[in-house]
Order: structure tokens, then sequence, then C-alpha cells
């Protein structure tokens, strides 16, 4: 009985959609890794070595306001979705104004330069779709911020129990490096289990699925925005994806950049274990919607 199973397990492991989800998910986990780790460093120096002043001497003291200013701050910092969580987390901390988190939380992984230029390097000769996936991304992230703002609620937000900021008498690199472990760890898994999801869709569902949904514009945009979703590209290789999906039109190609980066499956479960599931589903949905709607809007403007 034992040989039997241990056979039967065998042929289930070279089984090649089994080999297909192992690959997909160690793909995706390797591939966001140096980000979440980049993520994660951010957010361990923030605590230990930023003063609990200091964000809130740069932003202005008005939310409505702040909010803009951190989605334009998305531009010149190079990062990915699994960095950008710990980093808002570490930012709610030290006082920032959730609503002028969550839009750097949005904005971040979306608009950086790292992403703008890989989307040029995909789409050559086509500037278009990079000016149409930087207006339609900054668009989403500080709509959302506003949203919080008016629609947030204090008790959705759940943060980790770590305490923020440095305190007296306490080595910094210590706290850092604690801090550090403490987020890693705590995000590490969520990006697993995403992975694992993400991976799962990859396997179940067929390619000719693609084709059925192609030929509609509607169903297009809103076809490739829930593939983005499932599919958890990081945000720095999305667009070659989008690229590689030229049965879709420009709009639909271009949803799936923008939502991608904002919400995914391993994006959610990372908000899931960093600030509480009651957030991640509220903040998500509502999250997928606003950046449907500004990409169709923006795609039909500008392409």
């Amino acid at each position: 009985m034992a040989a039997a199973l241990v056979l039967g397990g065998g042929s289930l492991l070279a089984h090649p959609g089994v080999q297909a989800w192992r690959t997909v998910c160690v793909a995706i986990v390797i591939q966001a890794l140096p980000f979440l780790l980049l993520g994660t460093a951010v957010s361990g120096a923030i605590n230990a070595f930023v003063p609990a002043d200091a964000f809130s001497r740069l932003l202005p003291r008005k939310p409505a306001l702040a909010v803009p200013v951190a989605g334009a701050a998305g531009v010149v910092l190079p990062g990915c979705e699994c960095a950008s969580v710990p980093v808002a987390g570490s930012l709610i901390r030290r006082g920032v104004a959730p609503a002028a988190a969550l839009t750097f939380l949005l904005s971040a992984p979306a608009v950086n330069p790292v992403v703008l230029t890989a989307t040029a390097v995909a789409f050559p000769g086509n500037p278009g779709m990079v000016a149409a996936r930087l207006v339609a991304s900054l668009l989403t992230s500080v709509i959302m911020g506003w949203l919080w703002i008016r629609l947030g609620r204090a008790e959705w937000l759940r943060l980790p129990a770590r305490g923020g900021g440095h305190t007296a008498g306490n080595s910094r690199w210590e706290e850092f490096r604690l801090g550090f472990q403490h987020d890693f760890l705590h995000a590490g898994g969520f990006l697993v289990l995403g992975a694992m999801a993400a991976a799962t869709f990859n396997v179940v569902v067929p390619g000719s699925v693609l084709d059925t949904f192609s030929g509609s514009p509607w169903l297009s945009v809103l076809f490739l925005a829930g593939l983005a979703i499932v599919l958890a590209v990081c945000s720095e290789a999305d667009a070659f994806v989008a690229a590689s999906l030229t049965g879709f039109s420009p709009t639909a190609r271009l949803a799936f950049m923008v939502v991608g980066p904002m919400v995914d499956l391993k994006l959610i479960a990372l908000q899931s274990g960093t600030f509480g599931r009651a957030f991640a589903v509220r903040f998500s949905s509502a999250t997928a919607v606003v950046a449907v709607g500004c990409s169709a809007l923006i795609g039909w403007w500008l392409l």
C-alpha cells in the first residue's frame, strides 16, 4: 500500500499540469521576492531611522491635499506592489494620514520610472500607451485616496501590533533588524498564498477562453482586468504580457496594466495580512472598479 501511494504520488508530481502549476507558482514568488525584500527593508529603515515628524513635515496637513502629493511621490520612487504594502503600513504607523499612505501604496508600483520604462520598451513607437498608463494609474490612486477620506472607517484598517518609531536607549540597527524580520516573515507567507492561487488559475483556465472575450470591446476590458488580478504578474513585467495579448484592444490592454499593480491575488493576500481582511476586501473591490473606469476613460481619450 505504501509503495502504491509513493508511486501514485510520484506520477502525480510528474503530471504536466502539476509541473506547470509548480513552475508558475515558483516564478511568481521569485519575481516578487526581491521587491518584497526591498519593501520590508525600507519599512524597517523608516521605523528605525526616520524621525517621527519627517513625513508630517513633507506632506500637506490637510489629507485632501496630501493625497495627490503622495500619488505624485510614486512617480519618482521605484517599487513593486509587494514592496508598497509594508512601506504603507510603516508610513501609517509613523502618523501619515491613511488616505495619503494608501494613495502611495497604489501609485508607487504603477507609475514609477522602472515600470514606465518597461512599458515604453514593451510598446515601442507607442508613447500614447505610456502616457495612458501614467494618467490612468495616477488618477485611480488619487481617487481612491479621496474616497478613503470620504468613506473609509478607522475600524476597517488593522495595523500589526508592532510599534512604530525609535525608542530611546535601544539600538537603531537592532530595531531595524527586528522590524525587517517581522514584516518580511509576515508578508512572505501571504505572498506564497497569493502565488499559489494565481498559479491555480493559470493551469485550470484554458487559453481558448481568451479568444471568447477578445471580440467584445467591453467584455475584453473586464476580462483582461480580471485576468490581471489572477495572474499576479509583477508590475515591472506586466507590460510585456499586455503587449503579447495582440488580439485585444489597446484599452483592454491598458486595463490589464492599470488594474494588475493595484489589485491582484498576491497583493490582496499581502493587504489582508498587513491591514486585515475587512480592509483588503473593501479596498481591493473599490480599487478594481475605479481602475477599470479610469482605464476605459483614459483609453478612450488617449488611445
